[in-house]
């Protein structure tokens, strides 16, 4: 054996030493600002093996949920403005959006059927009454595109949802990071199936439940969609039975279960369709409406044998505040399921520019489009929900700077166990549509095809540090601010050891101490600014 020699073991902590004062450099620091940086790559920070008091600290050992990822929805709204581009356009949008180079997003929803964002609407893939055994089953609505004739500023008239998905895929299938996992989600179910025989019904304030004895008959509704993805060759990671099961007032199209109705169409019929025609592995996320509201349901769905055998999470959304994700709402649920997922499934600024109701507060009667080309608009306090905030609920639904209600609901999401995040409408017009029930809505990139401009709105940056940090397979861990600083952050890290931290700054800039474990840093955080740091200590 070697014998290990003083002067030996000098050198050692000479050079441990040496290690410890020159620090080890973040691989990656990214930037969002008001000042004008979009995931703009910034200068390393340097950690070192020291204790700073009063720092956010990050604790690596404390280890919590795991990562499903980030990303948006393709609705036909979404499709008709990527139609409307050039093919070469369209295709440097969705790299951007989903390939390795860009935001990398690793997660997708989309529309099984009409939704409020689509051009028309009105419509199922079996629209023939009485068709129990789906003989006219068809997706052709979702293959046929938008022909010029009645469409002019369409420059692809074969584009559709069924050929975005696979375009999509295809950028994905180069990646060597290619996780990808789509969400199916229907509004509604063919009309037919329905107490009121109608897709929705707004005039009496309606949107129809589902007859029990057309379960069966929607269960293999299902099988039959996702058979035509699969065979054509994407697979879908999971789906929700049913769009905001709680209904929406009959204000497009929507479809009402109760917690006992979705837990008997889960455990009886949907969980069991999806086992014997080969889609088992296809995850089962029930509810898919608001956090604060999910309660009833969970209890129902989980607390039946049946159901909870075949229901692997809670999909939600964020509408019930523009200032919460409700924390103690999202503790609640995973301390009554540890094993079932949390994750967000829409999100997004609702009704921008529309009319107000009689008598509201901050009603913002936009008439032209200021949120377009608009930095401005969406770092500052200019947001309202619904178009304006609800009397009711002055302390949930004030007025808002957009990307800090981006940032902070995803942070304080992931904090109290939200595995990931899906934001609604990828793409929309400079008026946030088209919509055929006018519910015009902020989205990630908007277009404005008649001059051929595109604006990526700040929260798509945003969401882009998350996705690139943050990744599939990833875990939370603990942070604690500590300090009464304008800050929230979250951090996560990877199989490779490295540690994702992400910093909202809503205040002025300052120097925030931010220690790793055994080591420490001081980050500089512009105002107004989301910062990424990524390091392996």
């Amino acid at each position: 054996m070697k014998r290990i020699t003083f002067w030996t073991v000098i050198v050692c902590q000479l050079v441990l030493l040496a290690s410890c004062s020159r620090g080890v450099r973040s691989t990656h620091v990214w930037l969002t600002s008001e000042a004008g940086d979009k995931c703009e790559e910034k200068e390393a920070v340097i950690f070192r093996r020291t204790a700073i008091a009063d720092a956010v600290t990050v604790n690596t050992s404390l280890r919590k949920q795991v990562i499903d990822g980030f990303g948006n929805s393709i609705t036909e709204s979404s499709v008709f403005v990527l139609a409307c581009l050039s093919p070469e356009q369209r295709h440097a949008v969705l790299a951007e959006m989903y390939g390795e180079v860009g935001a990398n997003f690793s997660a997708s929803r989309t529309v099984v059927g009409a939704s409020d964002f689509a051009l028309k609407g009105h419509y199922s893939f079996d629209d023939v009454a009485g068709d129990t055994a789906l003989e006219h089953f068809s997706m052709a609505v979702h293959q046929d595109g938008f022909p010029r004739t009645e469409y002019s500023q369409i420059k692809d008239e074969n584009y559709d949802i069924w050929q975005c998905l696979h375009e999509i895929a295809g950028i994905k299938s180069s990646q060597v990071d290619n996780e990808w996992r789509v969400v199916a989600s229907p509004w509604t179910a063919p009309a037919w199936m329905k107490d009121n025989g109608q897709f929705f019904d707004k005039q009496n304030r309606y949107g129809g439940a589902l007859l029990p004895e057309y379960y069966d008959a929607y269960a293999r509704y299902f099988v039959r969609y996702l058979d035509a993805y699969s065979q054509s060759g994407i697979r879908f990671w999971a789906i929700t039975p049913e769009n905001e099961p709680m209904g929406n007032d009959g204000s497009w199209e929507s479809m009402h279960l109760s917690p006992a109705a979705e837990a008997e169409l889960i455990g009886k019929h949907l969980g069991p369709a999806l086992h014997t025609n080969g889609f088992e592995d296809v995850k089962i996320l029930c509810f898919d409406q608001n956090t604060f509201e999910a309660a009833p349901y969970t209890v129902a769905v989980y607390g039946d044998s049946l159901a909870n055998s075949y229901t692997d999470g809670t999909a939600l959304h964020w509408y019930g505040s523009t200032v919460s994700c409700f924390p103690d709402v999202l503790d609640s649920l995973h301390a009554a399921h540890p094993d079932k997922r949390l994750i967000h499934t829409e999100g997004c600024v609702d009704n921008l520019g529309r009319d107000g109701w009689p008598g509201v507060s901050d009603y913002e009667g936009y008439k032209e489009c200021c949120w377009f080309n608009n930095d401005s608009f969406w770092w500052n306090a200019n947001a309202t929900d619904w178009a304006y905030s609800t009397p009711w609920w002055p302390d949930w639904h004030p007025k808002y700077a957009v990307v800090h209600r981006y940032a902070s609901y995803i942070i304080e999401g992931l904090n109290h166990y939200l595995t990931g995040y899906i934001d609604w409408n990828a793409v929309l017009d400079s008026v946030g549509g088209p919509t055929h029930v006018n519910n015009n809505c902020g989205a990630m990139l908007m277009v404005d095809y008649q001059n051929d401009l595109l604006y990526f709105t700040p929260y798509y940056y945003v969401l882009k540090q998350f996705s690139r940090s943050m990744r599939p397979g990833d875990t939370v861990v603990q942070v604690n601010v500590g300090r009464d600083l304008p800050l929230q952050v979250c951090a996560s890290v990877n199989s490779r050891g490295e540690v994702a931290v992400n910093i909202l700054n809503t205040g002025g800039a300052l120097s925030c101490p931010l220690q790793i474990d055994d080591y420490a840093a001081t980050v500089d955080m512009p105002a107004n600014s989301v910062k990424t740091i990524i390091v392996k200590l």
